[in-house]
């Protein structure tokens, strides 16, 4: 069962990707902060890439405008959903936000009925309504946090639904470049968003927001681990996709949830009400169930 190493490895690194990138959200803003993600993590893509392909030595890839069109979408809605999150984090607090992300994946399943017509069975219909219903619980704030908590938990389900569009995107992607090759064809994508991730906000910040920018260059170190731990993440992602399919492989990720419980406790003081708790243990279970139908 390697791919449930791979996907219990990934959510740890990723937790502490989005902890690195939140310290950073003060000075350079939320797209500084999502320019680190893409920017500092693709030499370390690269890297796994190169390591990929020497072991890969019959991938033949195949570049067309359709592969072009999927890498795009999918590298500008991970580009959206990765500053809704950070900003999510910053009003709803670090766990909320993270919870409040899985629902991309319920969202992945009705994307992927729609768009691309997959079969969704009577289990996975219910997983979803209980996800909204858990999710529902969860965003609902408390008589304190009415100013800020509601916009956050808005901005955590955009931020999963940009991730569920690009999902589909990265999905489609793979299977036009390289269909018998699946983990290269994973890492080769990941290189290639975060290529454009890193131009298109690279750009946009140099004409917008040339302070962002700044920030970013002298918070380089902190910077370097959300890109390393980041491309870690996309690696284990990737590999683990590649070994089983997408549905158990982001069930056996919902381990982020409490793993982002545990780091907001104890890095940012945060704590979850007994009603948040139960909501966020209530979109789990849905979101395995949605997985699993």
């Amino acid at each position: 069962m390697l791919w449930i190493l791979l996907t219990a490895a990934a959510a740890p690194l990723q937790v502490a990707r989005n902890a690195l990138q939140r310290g950073l959200v003060g000075d350079a803003g939320p797209w500084g902060a999502t320019l680190v993600r893409f920017l500092f993590g693709l030499p370390f893509s690269f890297a796994i890439f190169g390591v990929v392909a020497l072991l890969t030595p019959g991938a033949a890839p195949h570049l067309t405008g359709a592969y072009g069109e999927a890498v795009f979408i999918g590298a500008i809605a991970q580009m959206g959903a990765t500053a809704a999150l950070l900003m999510a984090m910053r009003r709803a607090g670090f766990a909320v936000a993270t919870v409040m992300q899985q629902s991309s994946l319920p969202l992945s399943a009705v994307f992927g009925w729609l768009a691309l017509g997959d079969k969704i069975g009577v289990q996975a219909w219910a997983g979803i309504a209980v996800t909204t219903l858990g999710l529902a619980i969860l965003s609902w704030p408390r008589r304190d946090q009415l100013a800020g908590a509601g916009l956050g938990s808005l901005l955590g389900l955009a931020s999963g639904a940009a991730f569920a569009v690009a999902l589909n995107a990265y999905r489609q992607a793979g299977l036009g470049l390289e269909p018998h090759h699946a983990i290269y064809a994973g890492t080769a994508s990941v290189c290639v968003a975060q290529a454009i991730q890193s131009a298109v906000l690279l750009t946009a910040l140099a004409i917008w927001r040339p302070g962002a920018l700044r920030a970013v260059a002298q918070s380089w170190k902190p910077s370097l681990g959300a890109g390393f731990f980041g491309a870690a993440a996309s690696a284990c992602w990737f590999a683990a996709l590649a070994l089983h399919a997408a549905g158990p492989v982001r069930a056996v990720g919902v381990i982020e949830a409490p793993i982002a419980a545990g780091v907001g406790r104890r890095l940012f003081k945060e704590t979850l009400s007994r009603r948040q708790l139960a909501g966020g243990i209530m979109a789990a279970l849905g979101v395995v169930a949605a997985a699993l139908g």
